[in-house]
């Protein structure tokens, strides 16, 4: 019976850690678009400290390392929870940190020059992954509901979230690759990755933040959803994952000038 109760355990643990992240393919798609993007100055940096892998190669470690408890203090890292109505400026932070002070503590430690160099390796995979999660609107969502995760639908006749929804039930039936995702998204303007790339993190948190009350507005407790949805959204998936990969590029390219 012990052993019975364990294994729920677990499985409801990895349930919900699947539920609070892009899918796999969605990270490395913002990696790969990203690459496009770096200066030969953060290049060169990056793949130095990654020894030669790509942004693509590592952009899972925020959650791959979930699997070891030493690394738990890390999981609030990956959302923030502001309220409709609110920005991150008016909200008490969490204690035990949000995506904001996740990113913030990366960058501090892989500008510090006194850091270690496996310091700057572990935090610089961190910080790939956090800029993924926070161009995942979800990520961004209400506390009430865990960010989507409490409110049931039915995806093609299968139970999901919203959450999950976002984060790779729609990603993983489009059916490609990351590498043919990240070819599929619109090419860009030099004025317009200069729009994109502009403001401040809590300008994109904020961004994230409104088209998380969009999406929360899109769908109905219970509903059966399919098709229609995914024609609808899509495109806001495809733009999220750009703009991702966009916005990761300024940010490794100005640690690394």
């Amino acid at each position: 019976m012990k052993n019975i109760l364990v294994l729920l355990f677990l499985v409801s643990n990895l349930a919900f850690a699947n539920d609070i992240v892009w899918s796999k393919t969605g990270h490395r798609v913002v990696g790969e678009v990203a690459e496009q993007y770096l200066s030969r100055k953060a290049k060169r940096a990056i793949e130095n400290l990654l020894d030669g892998k790509s942004l693509a190669a590592v952009a899972n470690f925020g959650d791959e390392i979930k699997a070891d408890r030493a690394y738990s203090k890390f999981s609030a890292w990956h959302y923030v929870n502001i309220p409709f109505g609110k920005t991150y400026a008016e909200i008490e932070p969490n204690a035990s940190g949000d995506l904001i002070q996740g990113v913030n503590k990366c960058l501090s430690i892989i500008k510090d020059e006194h850091s270690s160099r496996s310091d700057k390796v572990f935090y610089l995979k961190l910080l790939i992954h956090l800029i993924g999660d926070l161009h995942q609107p979800m990520h961004v969502g209400r506390l009430e509901d865990k960010g989507g995760n409490d409110i049931q639908l039915q995806w093609f006749g299968e139970g999901t979230n919203l959450h999950r929804l976002w984060d790779s039930n729609m990603i993983n039936d489009n059916g490609m690759s990351f590498t043919e995702l990240a070819s599929e998204v619109p090419d860009l303007s030099k004025q317009q990755v200069n729009y994109l790339q502009s403001g401040t993190l809590l300008d994109w948190v904020e961004e994230s933040h409104l088209l998380a009350n969009k999406i929360y507005d899109s769908v109905e407790v219970g509903e059966k959803l399919g098709y229609r949805y995914s024609y609808d959204w899509w495109d806001t998936v495809d733009s999220q994952l750009q703009k991702g990969g966009i916005r990761l590029a300024k940010v490794l390219n100005e640690v690394f000038q």
